[in-house]
């Protein structure tokens, strides 16, 4: 497992009863987590917590608020910073996590002899197109949601990144990257990190099981003929990493040869010194 240990303005405080305590900056937020299956005891610092998210039993869920310092907020990882905020759906806009792979994908731009031209799908609030872009990349970021791509927008000026070579695109992933093949368009590299669970603009359901290996041969489509990487997430607690490099290998690998691993990323939990499963990512390289 990769664990994202290069944080300062970020931790998980401790982890029980289908529940995490972390610290964003200076704010303390407790949140729901499937993979959070222990029952260890608790320290008096979940009672100072300053909002917990609670589940609905008919679904969804709300924020109690206890104390926020501001309805908003700043965090940094190294040269990157993002606006933080509760939202509807248990997240603050940013899946920390994930800052093993805008590691590795950094490094990959600069160790590139060229430019390298970046499409990232399912874009969000923008962690690896800020990466990618600090990077020295060009980079297509490209989210379903009008008000991710704002966020993401925001995050890039925040990070003194506005001037970068990135295009803001919304738009449904699988449609643009069909007319991106047709237009000629194509790119160096891909990271796609697609939910779990959803619905289309036409009420179609999404489940990432039935639709990744399509939407994989899809995206592979679109790489150039000298690819340096494409880098698939999931959070889907049932698609294995094995799975995910197979799926790799029998689409992106059957075109371009090059090598694919997989593993689990993770979380450290600063109360135990264990790290916390946060998903899953399957990465091919030239």
């Amino acid at each position: 497992m990769r664990a994202a240990t290069n944080w300062k303005d970020f931790e998980v405080v401790d982890t029980s009863g289908g529940e995490k305590l972390e610290r964003w900056g200076d704010v303390t937020l407790v949140r729901p987590d499937p993979q959070v299956i222990w029952n260890t005891p608790r320290s008096s610092a979940w009672q100072r917590a300053n909002a917990r998210y609670d589940r609905s039993s008919a679904g969804g869920g709300s924020w109690r608020v206890k104390h926020l310092p501001k309805a908003e907020w700043e965090i940094e990882y190294g040269d990157l910073r993002f606006h933080i905020r509760p939202t509807g759906f248990k997240h603050t806009g940013l899946f920390p996590e994930q800052a093993v792979n805008w590691d590795l994908m950094s490094g990959m731009i600069h160790a590139a002899d060229r430019q390298l031209n970046i499409l990232n799908l399912f874009a969000y609030t923008g962690g690896a197109t800020l990466a990618c872009a600090a990077a020295g990349a060009r980079v297509c970021h490209v989210d379903a949601s009008k008000g991710m791509v704002q966020w993401a927008r925001d995050n890039a000026a925040l990070s003194g990144l506005s001037d970068r070579p990135v295009r803001w695109i919304v738009d449904d992933c699988k449609k643009f990257v069909e007319r991106e093949i047709r237009r000629g368009v194509r790119y160096d590299g891909v990271v796609m990190d697609p939910p779990s669970y959803g619905r289309g603009p036409g009420g179609e359901v999404w489940k990432l099981e039935d639709c990744v290996y399509d939407l994989v041969s899809l995206c592979a489509g679109v790489l150039s003929d000298e690819p340096a990487f494409f880098l698939l997430n999931s959070y889907t607690t049932g698609l294995s990493p094995s799975v995910m490099a197979y799926i790799l290998s029998v689409t992106v690998g059957a075109r371009h040869r090059g090598t694919v691993t997989a593993d689990e990323i993770g979380l450290p939990v600063s109360s135990t010194g264990l790290v916390l499963p946060c998903g899953s990512t399957a990465v091919w390289t030239r």
